[in-house]
């Protein structure tokens, strides 16, 4: 095996590139092939494998649907709802127990300002008026009648990683953190497509997209988002949108902040300049330290955070490691994510797991050695436009300490000497 390891990895692979045991992203690039050669324990002796239980019986019939095994049930949401309420709140993915850059539907992050309404896809309609030639309604039958498009993209909340806007670190995990952002394959009908067949007015600027949840939840879209890679989505990941993800039908704007993706999707109104409803005006605006605040911060910026190892997921003895995380911006592409062990003191540049599509999740992973000694993880991405992500304190002196929405500073886990991981500030 050794030998084996010698032929596909120079012996510099096999060395820190960066403090304390961080190995060249190369020994992925490559395939990891003979990875094991250098872990610090050993697999197993080859003995003859035992006839387990479920071999001698035959096992369970078919299912409708299908569902995740019985010994999967850590794999789920977590959730909070306002008091008195049963449905306005959020319910956050469960990403560090995830892999590659799919979210399955039944664990997609999801946000309600009102519950999630029981929508009959037979009566649903969809108005598209204000300054066009002639307004139009469509049913989703009308719809499935266009060509449709597929885009892989993520969408997450703009209140997403507010936690590290509060002065202490939280004793939380990525799920608490950073679990209302998720990604799927989202295919229906370009917004373009149908604006056209409107006829849209030279006067238009903006559109309002209202939904059918009992909250009437709006926003304002400046109309050149809607006419570019704007989605009419009706299918996630190959199957009808879920409800609690807009069924029948939701908007799609890959990159922008969560909300503006409205779900329940029944009207489109096309106007000169933006409307000013209630869900624009009174949150989703970004808090400055002089106290005013920025309205329409619209795309998601740059942002990374290591999945594994993270709380939750100790770490049981030292050896070989594989760093593992997300990254993702609204402004295109992920092109680098660095990994630092030591608190930021040095950095090594992680592999990025193909494909590394634009406003989509991006799976970054790098080897690591660890010695059994304390250890400070943090994750630093970048995108195609050279936006970086910023250091927590650099955010701050930005946004100031009263902020809400739109945090991507680089999070911070520190790994004890008993492999324990936790969330500090460094």
């Amino acid at each position: 095996m050794i030998s084996d390891q010698k032929s596909v990895h120079s012996s510099d692979d096999l060395e820190p590139v960066a403090g304390n045991g961080l190995l060249h992203r190369r020994v992925f690039l490559t395939g990891g092939i003979g990875l094991a050669a250098i872990a610090l324990t050993e697999p197993a002796s080859a003995e003859p494998l035992p006839i387990e239980s479920w071999m001698k019986v035959p096992g369970a019939g078919f299912d409708g649907y299908g569902k995740p095994s019985k010994y999967e049930e850590k794999l789920a949401r977590t959730w909070n709802t306002a008091p008195g309420t049963t449905g306005t709140g959020a319910a956050r993915t469960p990403l560090h127990l995830l892999d590659g850059m799919i979210t399955p539907n039944g664990i997609h992050f999801e946000r309600s300002h009102s519950g999630i309404p029981d929508i009959n896809p037979d009566t649903h309609r969809l108005l598209i008026h204000g300054l066009v030639k002639r307004s139009l309604i469509f049913t989703l039958e009308d719809l499935e009648r266009y060509p449709r498009e597929s885009r892989i993209a993520f969408l997450e909340c703009g209140g997403n990683g507010q936690l590290l806007y509060q002065k202490e670190p939280v004793a939380a995990g990525v799920q608490a953190i950073h679990g209302l952002a998720s990604c799927a394959e989202w295919t229906g009908v370009k917004l373009s497509v149908v604006l056209q067949e409107a006829g849209v007015d030279p006067k238009a600027k903006w559109i309002l997209a209202e939904g059918a949840d009992a909250a009437g939840m709006s926003r304002s879209i400046p109309l050149a988002k809607a006419m570019d890679d704007a989605l009419i989505a009706l299918y996630q990941n190959g199957e009808r949108v879920r409800p609690s993800n807009g069924y029948p039908m939701r908007l799609l704007l890959p990159g922008y902040e969560g909300n503006m993706n409205v779900k329940w999707l029944r009207r489109i109104k096309l106007t000169e300049g933006p409307t000013m409803t209630k869900d624009e005006t009174s949150k989703y605006t970004v808090t400055l330290p002089d106290g005013k605040s920025l309205q329409f911060v619209l795309p998601q910026e740059g942002k990374s955070v290591i999945t594994r190892p993270s709380p939750g997921l100790t770490l049981k003895q030292s050896g070989l490691y594989e760093i593992s995380g997300l990254a993702w911006s609204g402004y295109g592409k992920i092109t680098q994510v660095e990994v630092s062990a030591d608190g930021g003191k040095s950095w090594a540049k992680a592999a990025l797991q193909s494909p590394v599509l634009s406003k989509a999740l991006t799976r970054f992973r790098i080897p690591w050695r660890w010695n059994g000694g304390p250890a400070v993880l943090k994750s630093r991405a970048t995108d195609e436009t050279g936006y970086v992500q910023p250091t927590r304190d650099k955010l701050i002196a930005m946004r100031g300490s009263r902020a809400i929405y739109h945090c991507n500073a680089i999070t911070t886990w520190a790994v004890s000497e008993k492999g324990e991981v936790k969330h500090v500030y460094a």
